[in-house]
């Protein structure tokens, strides 16, 4: 599995924090961690939470991430920007549990957390127990196991209605603000990432017109 980490402006102090923790738990599952920043508060792009939606649906939709961590301050507004995204299912994680749940439940590709709210002695721990619990196992096993396949059949019910309700994302590219669109991929390290893992040539296209 290759998971993306993407920070927003207001909490890109945390990056080699979460960074840190998440990476520990994905070396123990033989799993890749590409970190896309923000990596400082200084850095050069500067991401909204908007933008970080942006970006985890052109990573998600191209193949260049198989899973994306992540948030914001309260991680709500990050969680609606990514769910705003054809093929991005984000939940809001504040706990261990939850982020099982989601997992087991929803079986989703996305996670959004509150960076700031509860953040104090002892955070980096919460996260790693949160990023332990996320990735336990395969996700959509199910909870309890007696309701397995109504949890299995209504993620499928939601898949297909996300395909209605969503355009594709070359579509969703070009119809975006420019700029802002532009702002999302300008990344330190985002072109070294993204074009040798994006798997979707039409998307690779689009972005490569956005960074022009």
């Amino acid at each position: 599995m290759r998971i993306a980490l993407i920070n927003e402006n207001s909490q890109a102090a945390k990056n080699p924090m979460i960074y840190e923790q998440l990476k520990k738990v994905a070396d123990s599952k033989g799993y890749t961690v590409d970190n896309y920043g923000m990596y400082s508060a200084e850095d050069s792009a500067q991401l909204t939470y908007v933008q970080c939606g942006i970006l985890a649906g052109i990573l998600l939709n191209s193949g260049a991430a198989d899973f994306v961590v992540t948030g914001c301050g309260t991680g709500e507004g990050a969680m609606l920007a990514c769910n705003a995204f054809p093929n991005v299912l984000c939940g809001h994680i504040e706990s261990p549990l939850d982020a099982y749940l989601f997992s087991q439940v929803n079986d989703g590709n996305c996670i959004a957390l509150p960076f700031a709210e509860n953040f104090g002695w002892g955070g980096e721990l919460q996260l790693r127990y949160i990023f332990e619990r996320l990735f336990e196992q395969e996700g959509g096993g199910g909870y309890p196991k007696e309701r397995v396949v109504p949890e299995q059949r209504n993620k499928k019910i939601l898949d297909e209605v996300k395909k209605v309700t969503h355009k594709d994302m070359v579509a969703i590219l070009a119809g975006l603000d420019k700029e802002l669109a532009k702002g999302a991929v300008s990344g330190e390290k985002f072109a070294d990432l993204f074009f040798v893992n994006c798997k979707d040539k039409d998307i690779e296209n689009a972005v490569k017109e956005l960074l022009k």
